[in-house]
């Protein structure tokens, strides 16, 4: 037995040897391609390229799973690091893209600056080098003096105040000023920028949270109010940034927020609320779970560990969302019947009519939830 011992240290150290110095291999050759993309990241922010170039990577991913099965190694493996890699690579870039500036020397005022999404745009302005000034109530006496000579006002501030605050800081601001506001709502806040102010102005609605450290191919909706071309250093900014920007008129924005966020949130929220009512024991179920219930409960348990007030503000923000929320409980009503009587061909009869309507999307669904089950399962 001792002796087999020997033989097989004998003839697998070579082999680990050799794994060590392929693995000293592929460090290098990521440090090299690391070099390759400094440069390429120079001549971005020479010109102001955005970091992500979607087509781009699709065809480098694409070409490397064909790569991969020609070498006899699995294309799904093979796109899973390269992913890696890229992403990595992405929020490298985008960090340093930070420091660009657009449009340098120019003045920004953040009204609200001092909430988290303020200021996390407050940083951003700053990191890229624009002269950056804070207003809020407590210090709306100076507005007037902060408001010289700028080339930007972003209003951050609850949706139930934004068309007030917008009101009384337009007669301060500069003919040419750009003004624009973060809220999710973007109808009545562009409606009443127009209205306020006589300059450049533009609706934008970040669709992540404040805590971000990176906006790497985070989605930015803008909504054009008046003079594009007067507003597209900041919508440039955005891209360089490292976020996906998405154009929309408010209208077109606001319909579809009722179904992305207030829909689905209030969706979560009643979802959650019903475990609370019913005291499942949560701990219990996940012994019990698959990968797909966990992933649901950890978006539900997601929703919770956030800010009520936040969620509150996106839930109720107008009519149009309150009245859909009311149609989707009396959708929910409508299903009473099968219940009641054990109708489970009504139910296959649904099922299928709502199938067919989700169409092609389905497959998609089902690719990209079982690409994420994968990762839970790996992680977990």
């Amino acid at each position: 037995m001792k002796k087999d011992n020997k033989n097989f240290s004998d003839q697998i150290l070579p082999l680990r040897d050799e794994i060590d110095a392929i693995d000293s291999k592929i460090l290098s050759l990521l440090a090299r391609r690391q070099a390759q993309v400094e440069k390429v990241l120079a001549l971005k922010k020479a010109h102001n390229i955005p970091v992500y170039h979607p087509a781009r990577e699709e065809d480098l991913i694409s070409r490397l799973r064909l790569q991969s099965k020609t070498a006899g190694l699995d294309p799904d493996f093979m796109e899973d690091l390269y992913r890696v890699i890229l992403r990595q690579s992405r929020v490298k870039q985008t960090q340093k893209m930070e420091h660009k500036s657009v449009k340098p020397d120019s003045r920004v005022l953040v009204i609200g600056g001092a909430g988290q999404m303020g200021s996390l745009f407050a940083s951003l302005f700053a990191k890229s080098g624009y002269e950056v000034n804070i207003l809020t109530e407590h210090n709306w006496d100076q507005a007037r003096k902060l408001c010289q000579n700028i080339d930007l006002a972003l209003v951050s501030v609850p949706i139930e105040r934004t068309a007030q605050v917008i009101e009384k800081i337009a007669p301060f601001l500069p003919p040419t000023a750009l003004l624009a506001d973060l809220t999710s709502v973007k109808t009545g806040p562009v409606a009443q920028m127009l209205l306020s102010h006589p300059g450049p102005v533009l609706g934008i609605h970040p669709l992540f949270g404040p805590t971000l450290s990176c906006l790497d191919k985070q989605i930015v909706v803008v909504c054009p109010g008046r003079d594009e071309t007067a507003c597209q250093w900041l919508t440039d900014q955005l891209g360089l940034w490292g976020a996906v920007v998405v154009e929309s008129t408010p209208q077109e924005h606001d319909q579809i927020m009722e179904i992305v966020q207030a829909l689905r949130h209030f969706a979560t929220f009643c979802f959650g609320d019903f475990l609370c009512q019913r005291q499942a024991k949560l701990a219990r179920t996940l012994e019990f779970s698959s990968p797909i219930y966990r992933l649901e409960l950890g978006m539900v348990g997601r929703l919770f560990a956030q800010d009520s007030a936040l969620y509150a503000e996106i839930i109720f923000a107008t009519q149009e969302r309150r009245d859909l929320l009311k149609e989707f409980i009396l959708s929910l009503i409508l299903h009473l019947k099968m219940l009641e009587t054990n109708d489970k061909q009504l139910f296959i009869d649904q099922f299928t009519h709502v199938a067919r309507w989700f169409g092609p999307f389905s497959d998609q669904a089902m690719r990209e939830s079982t690409f994420l089950i994968d990762k839970l399962i790996e992680r977990f």
